[in-house]
């Protein structure tokens, strides 16, 4: 269960008096990047946020264009696997043996039923499934020998494993319904305006495999947006690190820490970038869990799903070992890494300009960093040499008690979440107009998702809802114009 921390303007001393001077210096606040070290962060003045690859789309494919950069010997490569991340699985044996071995415990049968459109997922309604947001599962970090940690990052739970298979094939048996509550959580304003939250609580019901452990640890995870993620892989390891507080040396607040996790292919323990706890170190391996835990798929990366031994998976036919060959992973891989991002709009709007301003003043830039590099001698020339604009950071930040999970990822704690990127977010309900925002959908609008923020968040937080109605629509005309 989550709680929203209301905090009461008294226990900032905000008097109306103080108020009005708060507002006034926010107001008079010099609004350009260089002026503090809290604004130390380039405005975006080209529209190229994924460099030379960015295309210009704007509807609801705008997530599903291949690099434009891209050369056009690769574009059959791209188009076969977009085909094996779009159509569905089958249960095995099947005439259709190039996608047979789906499950027998599952989340969905396609990658596209959770990245629909290869845009971010949205939560279930009250009367449907859940395909888009699952729940990672485990016991206790203190619970687990040194190895399992290093190796899987959390320690699995007996009989369930490390996710919530809510699916199954014919003949098998779900491993349980996941069932969310809403309480509505007020937000007001410094000019009195008043946001009401949805406060999502988590709970498992009909568990098939046994009684759940009184010490259970979850985690709702919710399908990201697929685009730029062979830029984010290309950005030199050291530039993250080189990035990273840990310990706020500098005394800004703010105390990125990159993650470190097991590199399946490497055998060895690196910096981590993809998911929403950076529990993942490449594209390929991210997509290969991915095959395993949601859909019960065998690779030759990852060779065994999510099933335990106790669950009697190993009864039912397979697709073959590994069941996603190694010529479909690589083609998967490549789809997953040449996805565009798509161009920004609006940026000549005086508005939008402010908005931008705006970000970096109240501190957003600190964790959502406007620029980065790829590196010059990354594998694939589409990918080598560009500046992006991705507004993250790719670190593990403390975002308070409301968003915490309680469930730790290798080195990341049960408060730490990865800063998301926010390249293409204005596009993001056109692309899925049911979309939903941070780790668990829980924010229905931009607005939302600043205001769940908290931690090292909080005064940018605090920030944004002493700013004047017309301020505060700029910074989100900001954000809907990346």
């Amino acid at each position: 269960m989550y709680r929203l921390i209301r905090v009461p303007l008294s226990r900032f001393s905000l008097s109306w008096l103080s108020l009005s001077s708060l507002l006034l210096a926010l107001l008079m606040a010099p609004l350009h990047a260089a002026e503090s070290p809290i604004q130390d962060h380039p405005i975006q003045t080209t529209p190229m946020s994924g460099g030379d690859g960015s295309v210009e789309q704007f509807d609801h494919n705008a997530y599903s264009l291949p690099l434009g950069n891209m050369a056009m010997t690769k574009r059959l490569d791209f188009s076969v696997g977009n085909s094996f991340f779009r159509n569905p699985w089958v249960a095995a044996p099947a005439s259709t043996e190039a996608r047979d071995g789906l499950g027998p415990l599952l989340n969905t049968n396609s990658c596209q039923g959770c990245h629909l459109k290869d845009g971010r997922g949205h939560p279930p309604t009250e009367d449907e499934n859940p395909i888009a947001l699952f729940l990672r599962l485990s016991l206790p970090a203190s619970q687990a020998d040194s190895a399992t940690l290093e190796q899987r990052g959390a320690l699995p739970v007996p009989n369930y494993g490390l996710q919530l298979q809510t699916a199954a094939i014919s003949g098998a048996q779900p491993e349980g319904k996941l069932v969310i509550d809403y309480r509505p959580r007020e937000v007001r304003f410094a000019d009195d305006h008043r946001v009401t939250l949805q406060e999502p609580i988590y709970s498992i019901a009909e568990p098939a495999y046994g009684e759940l452990p009184d010490a259970l640890q979850t985690s709702p995870r919710l399908a990201p947006p697929m685009i730029g993620l062979g830029l984010l892989e290309a950005i030199p390891e050291a530039d993250l690190i080189a990035a990273a507080d840990p310990d706020d040396a500098d005394g800004d607040g703010i105390s990125g820490r990159a993650n470190q996790v097991w590199d399946m292919r490497s055998g060895t323990t690196v910096v981590g970038r993809f998911g929403w706890k950076a529990g993942e170190p490449s594209v390929e391996q991210q997509g290969l869990h991915a095959f395993a835990g949601d859909m019960g798929l065998t690779s030759s990366l990852v060779p065994h799903t999510d099933c335990m031994a106790s669950q009697g998976c190993d009864d039912f036919p397979n697709g073959g070992t590994p069941e996603v060959s190694d010529d479909v992973a690589d083609f998967v891989t490549f789809y997953a890494s040449s996805l565009a991002v798509p161009m920004r709009r609006n940026m000549s709007d005086p508005g939008v300009k402010r908005g931008a301003e705006r970000f970096n003043a109240l501190g957003c830039a600190s964790c959502h960093t406007p620029r980065q590099h790829t590196a010059e001698d990354a594998p694939r020339p589409a990918l080598a040499g560009q500046e992006i604009w991705p507004y993250s950071d790719l670190l593990l930040h403390d975002l308070g008690e409301a968003l915490a999970d309680h469930r730790s990822e290798f080195k990341a704690d049960g408060r730490e979440w990865r800063t998301p990127p926010l390249w293409g977010i204005g596009l993001a309900q056109t692309v899925n107009p049911r979309a939903g925002f941070l780790h668990d959908g829980r924010a229905r609008t931009l607005e939302e998702a600043i205001l769940w923020h908290g931690g090292e968040a909080e005064s940018a937080t605090q920030g944004y809802r002493a700013l004047p109605a017309d301020q505060r629509a700029e910074l989100i005309r900001f954000l809907e114009s990346l």
